[in-house]
């Protein structure tokens, strides 16, 4: 779990202005776009490896790979939020005089809300998969690794009930983001 909200955390603290930028900026959008897709078919177990060898072990290279597959539904979500926003919005805002960053606080950000919610909401489900992938590669003292010895030791009683707490924990954070979602709607 703890590999899993660090994880989602970073993926978050990049997703958000990343997407805004490319949201906004039809230089960047073309520019980061095609590596932004192209970066989704490289397979996670495949990048874990490099992470390990690259940032050692411990809770970071499984973090990072948790932001790695957080960080792709967030910043779709985002961008589609914010490119959804009707034009006459801004515009009417724009006239009125508010600043940059007032309209993303007060325009962009509340009405793009809902869909980077669906985002977070998704990408916090995929994260217990990112931290299950990074420890049956990196290792570590989670549910990944307590999969890793069941599979050596053929307990399937074990990995049945194992893969039912993974099951209910991405069940959890969907859950708690949909909690998020209501509150937020007030």
């Amino acid at each position: 779990m703890t590999e899993s909200v660090a994880g989602s955390a970073l993926g978050l603290a990049v997703a958000l202005p990343l997407a805004y930028l490319i949201a906004r900026n039809r230089v960047a959008a073309a520019a980061l776009q095609p590596y932004v897709a192209a970066s989704q078919a490289v397979p996670a177990v495949a990048l874990a490896p490099l992470l390990a060898l690259w940032f050692g072990y411990g809770l970071l290279p499984i973090a990072v790979l948790c932001a790695l597959l957080v960080f792709f539904p967030i910043l779709v979500s985002t961008v589609v939020g914010l490119r959804q926003i009707d034009p006459d919005v801004m515009n009417a805002a724009r006239v009125d005089g508010v600043g940059r960053v007032q309209m993303l606080r007060h325009i962009e950000w509340p009405l793009a809300l809902p869909s980077t919610l669906a985002g977070i909401r998704a990408g916090l489900t995929l994260s217990v998969t990112g931290a299950v992938v990074g420890e049956f590669v990196v290792g570590g003292d989670g549910l990944g690794q307590l999969l890793t010895v069941q599979r050596s030791e053929a307990d399937t009683v074990g990995l049945f009930a194992t893969l039912c707490v993974l099951t209910l924990l991405a069940a959890c954070f969907y859950g708690l983001m949909l909690l998020l979602e209501r509150w937020a709607r007030w």
